[in-house]
């Protein structure tokens, strides 16, 4: 029987000690390590590789513990990458005390995923960005550069709330 174990840093205490930053300015300290990663991260082992500007990438190595009852990695977790690249693209485009919340999200399950996969390749690339509305698309591929799923989004700007 497999077993995993994860720790993780307690989000609202994270939020809190950032709040004086600009969405592009917390997702480069989290992808160099000066800011912990979210525990949906930690739990799903994946994080970002890339931030830029309306652009982010990420990676996730797959494994049995994804698994669904059918013997594949389940499509949750292909869904969750492609969320969160379209929404963390959005969020790098964002000044500090405004935050998003994604309205929809359209996926396209291409081929499936199992734990000898390897490791997974997410973009999340902002369309057309917005006070109010922001919309972006995202894609994950294996390392060899099959695609694996893509999706559309539409991400709510809000103020962040309050701490």
């Amino acid at each position: 029987m497999g077993e995993q174990t994860f720790r993780w840093t307690d989000p609202e205490q994270v939020l809190a000690e950032t709040a004086g930053l600009s969405g592009l300015e917390y997702l480069q300290g989290m992808m160099k390590g000066s800011i912990p990663p979210p525990p949906i991260a930690v739990l799903m082992q994946f994080g970002a590789s890339h931030v830029e500007a309306g652009k982010v990438v990420f990676t996730c190595r797959p494994s049995h513990a994804t698994y669904n009852p059918i013997g594949v990695v389940h499509g949750g977790l292909v869904c969750t990458l492609l969320d969160t690249v379209t929404g963390c693209a959005a969020h790098s485009t964002l000044p500090a005390g405004v935050g998003y919340t994604s309205v929809e999200i359209k996926v396209n399950y291409l081929r499936p995923v199992l734990h000898d996969t390897g490791e997974l390749i997410a973009t999340g690339q902002v369309i057309k960005g917005g006070r109010s509305v922001i919309f972006a698309e995202g894609n994950v591929t294996t390392s060899a550069g099959d695609l694996v799923g893509t999706a559309s989004s539409t991400l709510l700007v809000r103020p962040k709330p309050a701490g």
